[in-house]
């Protein structure tokens, strides 16, 4: 095996590895079975992982967990219990136990006081809470990504297979840009139906990506910017008050685009509530003076 094709090889299987991990958060997992996805050596596969990409399975795993969860707190009434049965933990009190150290307070204290709230008390809660939106003319960007359907919440699969993708076929960049885009309204299509696509940033001249990677633009105009500090399972609610208030008491009008958002850091490296998202509303050119 040459070194290139080792490197798309093992990068391939630990995109398998993280796809599996978002389908299966609910189950028992083990790291046998694991390695079988991988299909490599239960004695080596682990380190492998951790080398490319950045944690233990274990972190990954608690990760995608609590993201699944916080979602859940934010977006539905669920009880503690269930949503701990959903994200795959044993008891209500062991999901605490992990949502606390991660969130830095319980999930019923979350569900009432996470940064969702401010959005839905209304302006001056969000003028409060230190956040403003810019409205600015933003330079179009190259993106190779792929394509998710379902859930927005579970678009982190869509993220995982693009940077797979991208390491395999040396398109890797790593002040590559994080950035996905969401066609649909999320309180108007079924969310099975959900469309949306997650990519990362391309170099100047760069080569064309294979597939599954596909090529897409996105900035070029000018955007409404609004600046989310927090758990995306809160951005549901920042993105009903930038509609609901901001737009309309703004003067301004949205282009016939989709909105789009930037992660500024990485949740692999980053506590939830330090997490940074820049959510960009296109809109439509000012009227001439």
């Amino acid at each position: 095996m040459n070194r290139a094709h080792g490197w798309v090889d093992y990068h391939q299987r630990m995109a398998r590895v993280t796809a599996y991990l978002h389908d299966h958060l609910a189950e028992d997992l083990n790291l046998a079975r694991l390695a079988e996805v991988a299909h490599l050596s239960a004695f080596h596969w682990h380190r492998v992982y951790h080398a490319l990409q950045g944690e233990t399975i274990a972190a990954t795993l608690r990760r995608l967990r609590l993201h699944r969860g916080s979602g859940y707190l934010a977006t539905t009434p669920l009880p503690v219990a269930q949503i701990a049965r959903r994200c795959g933990y044993p008891s209500p009190q062991s999901f605490a136990r992990a949502f606390r150290q991660a969130y830095g307070m319980t999930p019923l204290d979350y569900r009432a006081r996470g940064s969702h709230v401010a959005f839905q008390a209304g302006a001056a809660a969000v003028a409060a809470a230190g956040y403003e939106v810019t409205v600015r003319e933003v330079p179009a960007i190259a993106m190779a990504g792929v394509n998710h359907r379902g859930s927005y919440m579970l678009i982190g699969k869509a993220f995982e297979a693009a940077q797979g993708a991208l390491a395999a076929q040396g398109l890797l960049r790593p002040d590559a840009r994080w950035l996905a885009v969401y066609l649909d309204d999320p309180f108007a299509v079924p969310e099975a139906q959900l469309a949306s696509r997650a990519g990362l940033s391309l170099a100047p001249g760069h080569a064309a990506p294979a597939p599954p990677l596909q090529c897409f633009t996105l900035g070029g105009q000018r955007c409404a910017v609004l600046r989310h500090r927090g758990p995306y399972a809160t951005m549901r609610a920042a993105y009903q008050w930038l509609y609901g208030h901001w737009l309309v008491a703004s003067g301004c009008e949205a282009a016939d685009l989709p909105v789009f958002e930037e992660y500024l850091n990485h949740p692999r490296h980053t506590a939830p509530a330090d997490l940074l998202t820049d959510i960009f509303l296109p809109l439509a050119a000012a009227p001439a003076s």
